[in-house]
């Protein structure tokens, strides 16, 4: 019999020989709240010890002295300098800091700083004078991550819920550009893989997302412009902005671990 884990709507599942090596103690996998997610994440696949006889790094040879260690992450096989850093892997529901590799870790790092600084921004919300398709007319709204992490809201005179699973495009605009010129920060169909293109350092002002109106297969444009009004209201839209650039990223980053 299988077991499962449910995030985003999406179910993840492993089989019985993978959950018997990876529930042992307070580090297995435990019930957690939904992290940021925009994809489909996969269940880890340990390697049987038979079709890893040496380390996937060094090739150092397993043996009485010499023992083999997972990497919770990606699932391959490490001697224990190889795979010797403990780091908290939430997105994967671990309870506690679990042993990876040194490339995973190096990920999971960055996904930590996330969780711990930028998801509470984006939680917490700010203004943006937002334009939906075509139109002229814009209206201020204050845009936030839902708390479960599954729905970008939308609140002003009107109100939108938007599936963070069925968003498609994100762009981050920068400050002196217009969209399609050099140095704006595009991160493109976020439910597929496609070539991604990041421009300079430049202060975020603004957003363009694309995403699928439920029960519709036509993508609905909405473009966020950073208010102007007060200093404060002017350097949380910024902070907001430099949050979702760093999420759109991060996921592609670690799209394929």
């Amino acid at each position: 019999m299988g077991v499962a884990c449910r995030r985003s709507g999406l179910l993840i599942g492993y089989n019985r020989h993978q959950a018997e090596h990876l529930p042992g103690g307070a580090s297995g996998l435990g019930p957690c709240l939904l992290q940021l997610c925009m994809r489909r994440h996969r269940a880890i696949g340990l390697r049987h010890k038979e079709l890893c006889p040496r380390c996937m790094q060094c090739d150092t040879k397993f043996d009485f002295i010499t023992r083999k260690h997972h990497c919770r992450r990606c699932g391959k096989c490490f001697c224990d300098k190889c795979c010797s850093k403990k780091v908290p892997l939430p997105r994967m529901c671990f309870v506690d800091p679990v042993r990876q590799c040194a490339e995973c870790a190096l990920i999971s790092q960055k996904e930590t700083e996330f969780y711990d600084k930028q998801l509470k921004v984006l939680m917490n919300g700010a203004t943006f004078f937002v334009t939906r398709g075509t139109s002229e007319k814009s209206e201020m709204m204050v845009c936030r991550l839902s708390n479960n992490q599954r729905y970008l809201f939308l609140d002003g005179d009107s109100h939108y819920e938007i599936e963070i699973a069925q968003i498609s495009t994100v762009q981050i605009l920068t400050e002196g550009f217009t969209p399609g010129e050099k140095d704006i920060h595009t991160y493109t169909s976020l439910l597929e893989s496609q070539h991604i293109t990041e421009g300079g350092n430049t202060r975020a002002t603004g957003m363009i997302l694309q995403y699928k109106a439920p029960g519709s297969e036509e993508l609905v444009q909405l473009k966020f412009t950073a208010t102007e009004d007060f200093n404060s209201n002017k350097k949380l839209s910024a902070a907001w902005l430099a949050a979702m650039h760093k999420a759109a990223k991060l996921l592609y980053e670690s799209r394929d671990q």
